[in-house]
């Protein structure tokens, strides 16, 4: 398991990599690619439904 002194590192870690300016727009980045990837899990579902019933 992850406890608080890794998540502290990770942090640490990525503030020193990336700067504070850059960490917004990585984290938009991140969520507009979660975001993407759901909606086509969601198609793939839908998909397979739309088969099955014919």
């Amino acid at each position: 398991m992850i406890g608080t002194p890794e998540i502290i590192v990770i942090v640490l870690v990525v503030l020193l990599l990336f700067g504070g300016k850059k960490i917004p727009e990585l984290m938009r980045g991140l969520g507009k690619g979660v975001k993407s990837f759901k909606d086509g899990m969601k198609g793939i579902d839908d998909d397979n439904d739309n088969t099955s019933e014919k």
